[in-house]
């Protein structure tokens, strides 16, 4: 079920997976290189629901707009903290979540909206290379609990570059997209799996 949200920067999309006496809402926004059919947020979308929890997949109104680029941060705030409240609508806490450019957006806005919690997938804490250009503070200036799922091979970041005291699960050989290659110990399905059941037990743990 999908829903338009008119934002100030245009028509915002909230595709829901609900969940029956769902406990909470995971709201999930995409990064700046794709939209909500990446691998980690199709597979949230179809685990979760059985586990209690209503997922709820935000498109930013530059991808229902068609448009291939991602516009300036402050626009993506603009349009999440728009559409909040329709994320609020079934009466349940929400979690903000999001993959990369979604999870920075998730971040920075979350306490100010009122969610309960953050989850950022694949979070970019710094550009391929460039350590020195941190973004540690947007992270933990979220003020909430937040669970970090990372690739063990991220160039945005991988999980031992975190600041101590972030809770990060890594998704062995996950690149940023947490594609595995071929030759892994793990495949795309088992993966997809270690990903999905951290954040349900994480979720248990918030929503007990």
């Amino acid at each position: 079920m999908s829903e338009t949200v008119e934002t100030p920067v245009g028509e915002a999309r909230v595709t829901w997976h609900p969940a029956e006496d769902a406990r909470a809402v995971l709201a999930v926004g995409h990064g700046a290189g794709g939209g909500i059919e990446a691998r980690d947020l199709r597979a949230l979308a179809a685990a979760l629901p059985a586990r209690g929890y209503t997922v709820a997949l935000v498109e930013q109104p530059w991808r229902v707009a068609g448009k291939k680029l991602a516009p300036a941060p402050r626009t993506l705030d603009t349009a999440w903290t728009a559409l909040w409240p329709a994320l609020e609508k079934p009466g349940l806490p929400v979690v903000a979540g999001g993959r990369s450019a979604g999870a920075r957006v998730a971040c920075r806005t979350a306490r100010g909206l009122g969610a309960h919690a953050v989850l950022a997938l694949s979070f970019p804490l710094h550009p391929p290379g460039k350590p020195e250009k941190s973004r540690a503070d947007e992270l933990t200036g979220a003020g909430l609990p937040t669970l970090v799922v990372q690739g063990g091979r991220d160039p945005f970041g991988r999980p031992p570059e975190f600041p101590a005291g972030t809770r990060v699960v890594e998704v062995p050989h996950g690149d940023h997209g947490f594609a595995v290659p071929k030759k892994a110990d793990l495949d795309e399905p088992a993966a997809m799996a270690l990903l999905t059941d951290a954040v349900g037990e994480w979720l248990d743990g918030l929503f007990a």
